[in-house]
C-alpha cells in the first residue's frame, strides 16, 4: 500500500493554531524544517512548512523554505487537466502577489495539496488555511503553478 501526499496531509486535518502565548508542536516543528526556530509562534503563515512536513515524511522533493511560492520550483510543473489527487501541489496566488524580478518567489502566495475539485474551484488540502489544516476550496484564476511532488 502506497500512502500518498494527500493521504497523509489529511491525516492532520483538525491540527490548530493554538491562541494566546502556547504554540502547536506540531506546527512549530513543521515550521523548524524551514529554518524557523522551536519557539517560533505558530501565528505566522505555516502553510509552506506544512507541506514540508508532509514530504519530508515521505522523502519527497520539497522546498525547505517557509515561503509557499517557493514551490514553484520543486517537482514538476504540471497542467490543469492534468491535476489529480495524490501528489499532487497548487501555488496560489495571496493579495496583490504581484513583484517584479527575482522576488517573485517571496511574494505572498499559498501552497496547499490538491484534493479535487468543487464546481469550478480546486480543493485543497493544506496548513494555515483558516489557522488550521483543513480541505477548503480556491477559485482557479488564484493557481500560479501547480507541481508533481512523485
Amino acid at each position: 500500500m502506497t500512502i500518498t501526499a494527500l493521504d497523509l496531509a489529511q491525516r492532520y486535518i483538525g491540527i490548530r493554531e493554538i491562541a494566546g502565548g502556547k504554540n502547536h508542536p506540531l506546527v512549530s516543528w513543521w515550521l523548524s524544517l524551514c529554518g524557523f526556530d522551536l519557539s517560533t509562534p505558530d501565528e505566522v503563515a505555516w502553510c509552506s512548512a506544512f507541506a514540508n512536513g508532509i514530504a519530508w515524511e515521505l522523502r519527497l522533493p520539497r522546498s525547505k523554505s517557509a515561503a509557499a511560492r517557493s514551490w514553484l520550483t520543486v517537482g514538476t510543473a504540471i497542467e490543469l487537466v492534468d491535476l489529480r489527487p495524490g501528489f499532487d501541489v497548487l501555488v496560489l496566488r495571496r493579495g496583490t502577489g504581484e513583484q517584479p524580478g527575482p522576488e517573485v518567489l517571496a511574494a505572498p502566495g499559498h501552497v496547499t495539496f490538491f484534493a479535487g475539485w468543487q464546481a469550478e474551484k480546486v480543493l485543497g488540502t493544506g496548513g494555515n488555511q483558516s489557522d488550521g489544516v483543513t480541505t477548503e476550496p480556491f477559485h482557479v484564476d488564484r493557481i500560479l503553478g501547480m507541481r508533481r511532488l512523485a
